[in-house]
């Protein structure tokens, strides 16, 4: 158990990003330097790595508990009937006409900085100061990577070179990037500086040029143009095509097939870490009841489900995930979905007040910059400081009037830190909150709460909204504490340098009136079967078995409850393919190729093989 524990807190203390393409695939001795580095540090002492470590084992025991007790006196293969009802349902809205790509620069800062010095070419480096920001990829095969502080990286690799950030290169960079992407999808949508998400439907149709071809030359043109190299994937939905795009990294592509039973293939072995949003607390959770693939979704359907409502493990979403079925929604962010604009610093710990309050006026200085160019102004003001152990408070004061001044931001800034003097600091940050939109012009009076259609502007920005936070829990399902973790580990052990550019403001965006042939645009209502459509008990029709009155299957030697469940399975993916038969006027959705029907049939005949070997 103690090897567990030590386990279970070296893989804690790795960091958030041990996943990142070009490291070692055996991290063990990495992980064990890690850990050696950190001990005696404040923020291995101050955080409590092991505590939390522990807590989190206490919580799995609780868990391991529950499930015991769950699974006593439960028909198990009666939750998995029940389970694959909804899975047939979820199988049923699998959408693959959208062409989806994910585009991802290779260490994007690493290789901005190597055009301005090629000397460093084939060397290890890494740009950032107290922490890294990003290593070259010779760095990583020693363990350096984006979000580790720079003596932990140093004593993986002692002849590592440090660079500074140069945030306005990557900014430059970021911009003719995203312009080109911009040519194949102008509702692209960034997803930081390094990234974005396109789809290339419209494009590839229009041009008569196959997906693969289509990035092919977008990853040519950006290399023409800043002789950066650009990873991506290709798939159906956002959730896949970022899983694909770190398949071949770096300088490479990936496609998946665009039917399901390969996508079901696909994802079947493919570690649960590796799903956007998951992290290391879901990860220890899932594992502990021995999913560590998406493919063991399925396999453990019936423990999630008897779980999910104590533990919150999200059965639905990890079905979805192990079908591979995600949004396909692709948007540029809209103004009205910002809440929040702010600036923080990072520093060797200070103690003096003055030199606080001097770390406070560029803060606010550069604060009021921001709010001017971007056009916010705002009323509530929060300070953010972290101490030099590593815990983090914020404060926050309202003020009547919109703010968008340095001194009215300093006078805030001032006061709230004042009132929590004498402290040691290593962070500060202002942020405001609350805002206007200034860009709004006020000049045109109650018509600017009207598009040009007559459409009220508040209702639309709601519908916005409400998709918005739909598309949210599709890919942002996972349990809090995992983001929770995740923001921890960023800000505190690997705080992520504060200058990081954000994606740029610039990026085209699509007029109101371009068509769009995107045929998701608004989350589908789910879709049940009643009672009254269950199928009364069965009697075989001759001796040799029966026969499934839905799809013809010969189901010989089974039990009336087996035969029930299998024409439940019928039934509700018969009724479903009705029901949206009639929403589309008649057209079916195109028919997937296998699904969950195939990879049932994989588990029944697996399970078979297991329990024949066991007999023997």
């Amino acid at each position: 158990m103690a090897s567990q524990e030590s386990a279970s807190l070296l893989k804690r203390l790795a960091g958030p990003s041990s996943g990142k393409a070009g490291l070692a695939k055996d991290q063990t001795e990495i992980n064990q330097i890690i850990a050696e580095a950190s001990k005696g540090s404040k923020f291995y002492e101050a955080r409590h790595e092991k505590r939390k470590d522990k807590e989190l084992t206490e919580r799995i025991n609780k868990l391991l508990k529950a499930r015991e007790e769950a699974l006593k006196n439960v028909d198990i293969s009666k939750v998995e009937s029940n389970i694959d009802r909804l899975v047939a349902e979820l199988e049923s809205q699998r959408d693959l006409s959208q062409i989806i790509v994910h585009v991802d620069m290779d260490a994007f800062f690493a290789n901005v900085e190597l055009l301005f010095d090629p000397s460093l070419k084939g060397k290890p480096f890494a740009v950032g100061g107290g922490v890294l920001s990003t290593a070259s990829y010779e760095a990583r095969k020693y363990g350096c990577r984006s979000g580790m502080a720079s003596h932990i990286a140093k004593k993986l690799c002692p002849h590592l070179i440090l660079l500074s950030s140069h945030y306005d290169r990557y900014s430059e960079y970021s911009n003719r990037i995203m312009k080109i992407f911009a040519r194949y999808d102008p509702n692209m949508c960034p997803a930081g500086t390094d990234e974005a998400y396109l789809n290339i439907t419209e494009y590839c149709a229009c041009n008569n040029i196959s997906a693969e071809d289509c990035v092919q030359e977008m990853r040519k043109a950006v290399f023409e143009d800043t002789t950066l190299t650009v990873s991506a994937g290709i798939a159906p939905n956002k959730m896949l095509a970022k899983i694909c795009s770190d398949r071949n990294k770096p300088n490479g592509q990936f496609q998946l097939e665009f039917d399901a039973r390969t996508i079901i293939e696909f994802m079947k072995d493919l570690p649960i870490r590796k799903v956007p949003g998951i992290g290391r607390v879901s990860e220890r959770l899932l594992d502990s009841i021995d999913v560590r693939t998406c493919g063991d979704v399925f396999v453990q359907r019936a423990v999630i489900s008897l779980l999910d409502k104590q533990f919150g493990l999200g059965l639905r979403s990890l079905l979805q995930t192990g079908l591979g079925i995600a949004s396909n929604v692709v948007a540029p962010y809209q103004r009205e979905d910002r809440k929040s604009i702010g600036v923080e610093r990072t520093f060797h710990t200070i103690s003096d007040k003055e030199k606080l309050f001097d770390k406070l006026e560029e803060i606010a200085e550069e604060l009021e910059k921001d709010m001017a160019e971007s056009g916010w102004a705002g009323t509530t003001v929060t300070l953010k400081y972290k101490l030099d152990t590593f815990q983090v408070f914020t404060r926050a004061k309202s003020s009547t009037r919109w703010i968008t001044k340095k001194e009215d931001l300093l006078a805030i800034g001032k006061d709230l830190l004042i009132a929590e003097l004498p402290l040691s600091l290593r962070l500060i940050g202002l942020r405001v909150t609350h805002l206007k939109d200034l860009k709004l012009s006020e000049s045109v009076g109650i018509k600017r709460f009207f598009d040009s259609s007559g459409n009220f502007i508040k209702k639309r920005k709601l519908d916005h909204e409400e998709e918005r936070q739909e598309e949210q829990k599709e890919t942002d399902h996972w349990d809090h504490e995992d983001f929770n973790d995740l923001a921890e580990a960023e800000a505190e052990m690997t705080e992520p340098d504060p200058h990081r550019p954000r994606p740029p403001t610039s990026a085209p965006v699509a007029s109101s009136s371009k068509v769009s042939i995107r045929s998701s645009e608004k989350p589908r209502s789910t879709i049940g079967i009643s009672s009254s459509q269950q199928p009364q008990e069965s009697h075989p029709e001759e001796a040799g078995g029966y026969e499934c009155p839905v799809c013809d299957t010969k189901l010989a030697e089974a039990d009336n409850e087996k035969i029930n469940a299998h024409i439940d399975f019928c039934l509700s993916r018969s009724a479903i393919q009705e029901a949206q038969r009639e929403d589309t006027g008649g057209s079916p959705k195109p028919k997937s190729k296998g699904g969950w029907d195939w990879f049932l049939e994989e588990q029944r005949t697996s399970n078979k093989k297991r329990k024949g070997k066991k007999h023997k």
